[in-house]
This record gives structure tokens, C-alpha cells and sequence, in this order.
């Protein structure tokens, strides 16, 4: 199995049974992705080193406008897709095997975590995962400490407060905050 055909098992939606095939080639990924964040997290690096690093760890070419603050913490990597203009501050988690699409102009807060995994509820099943993928819109905010989880769709222009849990799709243009999060206000059109 390569990245390729991992990823396409991946977005596939099918659980991913331990011990699998594709299970493993997950454990080989995480190696590799821990490798390169390592490389990212533990010295200084000039904007455009982060953005080289960072092209490694995806596998695809990163707009020269992204921007990074280390540390950040990936368990894959190959399945991260970035716009552009995109900001992503220090201390983030990112779980990707399922997909993350992050819209372009998109701040990340500080300490933001993103879940694209789950396990199966069974105890005797706990060890199949089931990835679905995270849609983050064009020029959303994602405050410090916020989670959102697998299969959720931010909208355009949404604003998800600092330490929000986020289980459920979020329309574009609003403010949403809280455990779980719920709407806060629309955002005002200028």
C-alpha cells in the first residue's frame, strides 16, 4: 500500500480494521509524519523552511502565504489540504487520516484540535476506526483551545469561539461557542 492508495481507502468512508492492511500502513504514516514535525518543532526555521517542511509532510505544494507557528502535531499528514492565505498558530493537533480541507484566508487558533477519527462504540470493536472528513470554509476563525470533530462542515465566514466543541455542521456567517457549540449570533454583513 502507498499514501495514494491509503487515501483513497481513507475518504472511501470504510472502517479501518485494526490489524488491517490499511491499519498499518496508518502506523508506517504516523512514523513518517513524527519525523518531519519533529524537524518542524525543534529548532527555528525561516517562513519559507516551514512552508518546504510543511509540503513534505502533506505531499503538496503550500502557498507561499501560509503561514505557521510551531509546534504542531500531525499523526499523518498526507491527507491535509491547505489554501491559501492560510494561518495556523502554535500547538495545533491535527488527526487528518480522514481529511482535512481547510478554505482559503482561514485562521487556526492556538492549541485547536481536529478529529477526523472515531471509534466504534462495540468494546469488542474498539479497535476499527471510522474516518470522516473535516471542511473547514474560506476565511473562517477558529479560536484557541476549540475542537471540532470528524464529518463536520464549517461554513464561509464562520467564527468557532475559543474551547468550542464542535460535533455539527456549522452555517457560513455565524458565530458558534460552548460544549457542545451552539450558535452564538449572526455575524453583521458590512
Amino acid at each position: 500500500m502507498n499514501a495514494e492508495s491509503f487515501i483513497a481507502e481513507m475518504n472511501s468512508g470504510k472502517k479501518v480494521v485494526c490489524g488491517s492492511d490499511v491499519h498499518q500502513h496508518m502506523g508506517k504514516l504516523s512514523q513518517e509524519a513524527m519525523k518531519i514535525t519533529s524537524r518542524i518543532n525543534c529548532s527555528y526555521h525561516e517562513p519559507q523552511e516551514i512552508r518546504e517542511l510543511f509540503s513534505i509532510l502533506t505531499g503538496q505544494k503550500i502557498d507561499e502565504n501560509f503561514g505557521l507557528f510551531p509546534p504542531f502535531y500531525t499523526d499523518c499528514g498526507k491527507n491535509i489540504h491547505i489554501g491559501k492565505h492560510v494561518f495556523i498558530n502554535g500547538g495545533c493537533q491535527f488527526q487528518d487520516q480522514g481529511g482535512i480541507y481547510i478554505g482559503d484566508g482561514a485562521f487556526i487558533g492556538p492549541m485547536v484540535v481536529l478529529a477526523t477519527l472515531n471509534h466504534e462504540q462495540d468494546p469488542k470493536r474498539r479497535g476499527e476506526l471510522i474516518p470522516k472528513p473535516i471542511h473547514i470554509g474560506k476565511n473562517v476563525w477558529i479560536g484557541a483551545h476549540a475542537t471540532v470533530l470528524q464529518g463536520v462542515m464549517v461554513g464561509d465566514g464562520a467564527i468557532i469561539a475559543a474551547g468550542a466543541v464542535v460535533k455539527k455542521d456549522v452555517p457560513s456567517g455565524v458565530i458558534v461557542g460552548g460544549v457542545p457549540a451552539k450558535m452564538i449570533k449572526q455575524i453583521p454583513a458590512n
